[in-house]
């Protein structure tokens, strides 16, 4: 319970100096935001005016804490360039996100498990080098390209699956689990190329250890007694890879949404960047960021949870 305290207090401190460098780092920034939403052809006193209307003549202290005070509540301002509400149009592109990130991970997971699992076994085989072969292959494509090769042969080529856009699961489930192959395959297969060689040397490790000599001297089968007695300690090193996989796939579906035209956060911070809509870049920015902080956070946990030596280390 302690550890998990002191984990917790850290991830408020961390969340709170992520959101103060955010604001900090976008408070910098070159351009003004009222021009930008007011264009060339404005006047001094109109130009002034919104400045006064967008709270950009305040100290930046207060603007900080105002900005702060409504994030808590669910606010994020209004955007400098449309003047619509930003909070509800993040909660409507992280969904496409999640949906993206979670279909990827579990995509990277059911590769990856059995294929690390199988490249330990029989590293002394043919097929052991194989497996390894083509995940070190895949750690080299990027998602992106993977993502156009993908839609190349099955769009294009086979016509089995549409190359892009998004339909919301309560519309069409049919439709929604169609347009969410590709953009998934795209990020969880160059995931699974590198979760699959930490499997694999988790494994090994594994199988070298002295309790599962015993288990194996007391009649257990090899694939038996890995099972019962070598996937929960494998499993530690791979959960904390598994949360940096999380992290890599926040940052992959800013491209893959883009090669998809998928409507999630990537697409939305690209959109407000080429606009310099600050303000929603500066909410979408802070959004990703804790989303990372969360997922450390839960790998910590977790960690913790699966192997009871680091309860008393900690």
């Amino acid at each position: 319970m302690t550890a998990l305290l002191r984990r917790t207090a850290i991830l408020v401190v961390s969340v709170f100096v992520a959101s103060t460098i955010v604001f900090a780092f976008m408070a910098v920034l070159p351009g003004d935001p009222a021009q930008v939403a007011l264009g060339v052809n404005t006047t001094p006193e109109l130009l002034a005016r919104t400045r006064h209307d967008f709270g950009l003549d305040r100290p930046l202290v207060t603007q900080y804490l105002s900005w702060m005070g409504g994030v808590l509540h669910g606010d994020f301002g209004r955007s400098y360039v449309t003047g619509e509400a930003i909070g509800p149009q993040l909660v409507d592109r992280l969904g496409v996100t999640l949906w993206l990130v979670g279909a990827g991970m579990l995509v990277a997971l059911v590769l990856a498990i059995p294929f690390g699992t199988l490249a330990a076994t029989w590293h002394r085989r043919a097929s052991g080098a194989a497996i390894s072969g083509l995940s070190q292959l895949g750690v080299a494509v990027p998602a992106f390209l993977a993502g156009i090769l993908l839609v190349q042969v099955f769009a294009v080529q086979l016509r089995w699956l549409p190359s892009g856009g998004w339909t919301p699961p309560d519309q069409n489930a049919g439709e929604f689990v169609r347009g969410l192959i590709l953009p998934a395959l795209s990020l969880g297969i160059v995931q699974a190329a590198v979760l699959t060689r930490y499997v694999r040397s988790a494994v090994l490790d594994t199988l070298n250890q002295d309790y599962l000599r015993t288990a194996r001297s007391k009649g257990l089968r090899p694939y038996p007694a890995l099972l019962r007695h070598g996937l929960r300690n494998a499993a530690v090193p791979v959960v904390t890879v598994l949360g940096l996989q999380l992290t890599t796939l926040l940052i992959g579906a800013v491209v893959v949404e883009r090669v998809f035209v998928l409507p999630g956060l990537g697409s939305m911070l690209l959109d407000s960047v080429s606009s310099r809509d600050l303000l929603t870049v500066q909410g979408i920015v802070l959004v990703l960021v804790v989303a990372v902080l969360l997922v450390n956070y839960l790998v910590d946990v977790l960690y913790v949870v699966i192997d009871p030596r680091l309860r008393v280390r900690r």
